[in-house]
């Protein structure tokens, strides 16, 4: 479902890049002030609302106890997602692709900022989330099997013995490639060795990948503080729209 998910919200937001990268192609002053220009004008903004409400709900605990009895926080976040997508989408076709204005360009390239940021959050960031799990089970592993390793090493003397030339820093780093290489026809000590030179070259790296993720998740939390920000700004540049468009349209009627 999940991933259904990741293909379904991907090809809209390719829908939506598409459809702001069609004003070369199509240019039209007065669709966005027709009565069909208006309707998907104020269906995709009314449809941009409701990840604001998915934030607010998210955020109180007693609405969203009062909330989740009849509707899941997964369910809100799909309805997030897909409305944060098709609400853009709506837009950018209401707007006949008529950016001549500075409120209007910058409306367009905000709706445009937060849609990817937030595709990026959602699906890149979570993948490192994912892949860190992974990795912290696979450590796991390799820390039991390398437990395993020093006990049957230190219970053989001759594949200990094979290991003291090793003990420094440097010549730890090549341990692997001598232990490796000295003997061709690898007796069971020698074979003990290399399985414990092996395991503490693994444990090294997965714990280095680890750090690289947790790195990742800092980052992921500057990116969260971030949508928000531009969310709201968002959210200010379609009021002070709507306002103007409520206005100078009423005017017609005086």
């Amino acid at each position: 479902m999940k991933e259904r998910e990741k293909i379904v919200v991907t090809g809209l937001v390719l829908l939506m890049l598409l459809a702001w990268l069609g004003f070369p192609l199509h240019h039209s002053h007065r669709f966005a002030g027709s009565l069909l220009g208006g309707l998907l004008g104020v269906t995709g903004s009314l449809l941009m609302l409701v990840p604001l409400a998915y934030l607010v709900v998210k955020r109180n605990m007693k609405l969203k106890k009062a909330v989740t009895k009849r509707v899941s926080m997964r369910t809100l976040l799909a309805w997030h997602i897909y409305a944060g997508v098709l609400g853009p989408i709506l837009v950018i076709v209401h707007s006949g692709h008529k950016y001549n204005s500075p409120l209007a360009i910058s409306l367009t390239a905000m709706t445009l900022l937060v849609v990817v940021s937030g595709f990026i959050g959602r699906y890149l960031m979570s993948g490192f989330a994912k892949e860190a799990k992974a990795k912290k089970a696979m450590l796991a592993e390799l820390q039991t099997a390398y437990d395993r390793a020093i006990i049957d090493v230190g219970s053989n003397p001759a594949a200990a013995n094979q290991l003291k030339p090793f003990s420094g820093f440097l010549t730890r780093l090549a341990a692997g490639l001598f232990l490796k290489d000295s003997e061709p026809e690898a007796t069971t000590p020698t074979t003990d060795a290399i399985t414990l030179v092996r395991l503490a070259e693994s444990i090294a790296d997965v714990e280095y990948s680890i750090r690289t993720h947790e790195n990742f998740k800092l980052w992921f939390g500057k990116w969260l503080k971030f949508h928000i920000v531009i969310s709201f700004v968002l959210y200010g540049l379609l009021a002070i729209h709507v306002f103007y468009a409520v206005y100078f349209g009423l005017r017609w009627f005086e």
